[in-house]
C-alpha cells in the first residue's frame, strides 16, 4: 500500500479514476470497514484506484487538546489494519492548526484539483469536516454535480440494536469488556505500544517486563492480566499488569502497562507490541512486603501457563 503526504503526489498511471473514503478511522472497525470496502468496490468497478484520506492524529488534540479522546490504536497499527483491507494508497494528511483552518469546500476543490479524476467519494452519513466542521454529506452532494463526482454516504453499523463508534469501542476497553470490543472493532482487540525503557525494578524482582508506551490510547481497567505478546510473526505468553504498583510505593506512582513474557530471552526496546487480553487474573493490590508481591507473580504466571491456549476474549 502505497502512503502519500500530498494529494499532488498520488501517482496512478493514465489518470484512473478515483474513488476516496474520508475519516478519521480510529480503530478502522466495522463501521469504518464498510466505508473503506464500498470505496475499494467502486475502484475495482471503474478500474480505478482506491484511496484512503485520513489524518496523523485526532483533530480533537489540535482543536481542543484537553478533550481529545485516547485512541484505540497508534497510527502505525491505524495504517496496518487498513492495508490488510486492500485499499491501493492512503492519503495521510498532518493535521495541524493550519489545516484546520481549511473550509470543508476547499478541501474538496483541492482534492479534486489534485487528483485530477476524483470520481467517488464515500464517508458515514454523520461525517463532518473542515473549518468549523461545515462540510458534510450535503456539501459533498453539491460539489458533488458542480464537479462530477458521486457521493455515499453509509448509515451507521449497528452491533446489539446500538451503532458502532469508536466512542463506544473506547468505553467497552475502558470496562474490561474485550469481546465485545472485539466484536465492533472486527478483529481480536490488542492494545498496541512501543517499548521503552522502564526502571527495572521488575528484572530487580526476578520477573523482567517490556514496558509499553501507550501515551494517549484507551486502555483496559487496571489489574493483572494473563495474555498473549505478539512481535511480527512471533508470539508468547504474558503476565501484563496495567497499574500503578502501590507495594514499591512511589512517591508520585504514574499508570504503567509492563508484561512479563513468559519464556523469553532478549531485548525489545523500540519494537512494537501488541497485547492481546485472555483473562483478567485479579485486580492490583499494595502487597505487605515484596516476598509476598514476588509469592503472588508466580502464582500469576502458573495461571497464566494454564490459559496458554485459552482463546482469545
Amino acid at each position: 500500500m502505497n502512503v502519500i503526504h500530498s494529494a499532488a503526489d498520488l501517482q496512478h498511471g493514465s489518470l484512473k479514476k478515483v474513488s476516496a473514503a474520508i475519516g478519521v478511522f480510529d480503530g478502522v472497525h466495522l463501521g469504518h470497514q464498510q466505508v473503506i470496502g464500498q470505496t475499494i468496490e467502486r475502484a475495482h468497478k471503474e478500474s480505478g484506484i482506491s484511496v484512503v484520506i485520513t489524518f496523523d492524529r485526532h483533530p480533537s488534540s489540535v482543536l481542543s487538546h484537553q478533550h481529545a479522546p485516547p485512541l484505540i490504536y497508534p497510527l502505525e497499527k491505524r495504517l496496518e489494519v487498513i492495508e490488510t483491507l486492500g485499499a491501493d494508497t492512503v492519503y495521510l494528511i498532518r493535521f495541524d492548526k493550519d489545516f484546520s483552518k481549511i473550509t470543508g469546500e476547499q478541501f474538496i476543490r483541492d482534492l479534486c484539483r489534485d487528483f485530477q479524476r476524483l470520481d467517488h467519494v464515500c464517508v458515514g452519513h454523520d461525517f463532518t469536516f473542515g473549518r468549523g466542521r461545515g462540510g458534510n454529506v450535503q456539501l459533498l452532494e453539491k460539489l458533488g454535480l458542480e464537479l462530477h463526482f458521486t457521493v455515499l454516504g453509509l448509515s451507521h453499523c449497528l452491533f446489539e440494536g446500538q451503532t458502532v463508534s469508536s466512542t463506544r469501542i473506547r468505553e467497552a476497553i475502558r470496562l474490561g469488556a474485550f469481546t465485545t470490543t472485539s466484536q465492533m472493532l472486527g478483529r481480536p482487540y490488542t492494545l498496541v505500544g512501543k517499548v521503552v525503557e522502564g526502571d527495572h525494578l521488575g528484572r530487580q524482582l526476578g520477573f523482567p517486563t517490556a514496558n509499553l508506551d501507550a501515551i494517549h490510547l484507551a486502555l483496559p481497567p487496571t489489574g493483572v492480566y494473563a495474555a498473549q505478546v505478539l512481535c511480527g510473526d512471533k508470539n508468547w505468553s504474558a503476565v501484563v499488569n496495567i497499574g500503578r504498583r502501590p507495594t514499591l510505593k512511589f512517591p508520585t506512582p504514574r499508570l504503567q502497562i509492563e508484561a512479563h513474557i513468559l519464556d523469553f530471552k532478549g531485548e525489545l526496546y523500540g519494537r512494537t507490541l501488541e497485547l492481546r487480553f485472555l483473562e483478567k487474573l485479579r485486580d492490583e493490590q499494595q502487597f505487605p512486603s515484596l516476598d509476598a508481591l514476588k509469592a503472588q507473580i508466580n502464582i500469576d504466571i502458573s495461571k497464566a501457563r494454564i490459559l496458554e491456549n485459552h482463546p482469545v476474549l
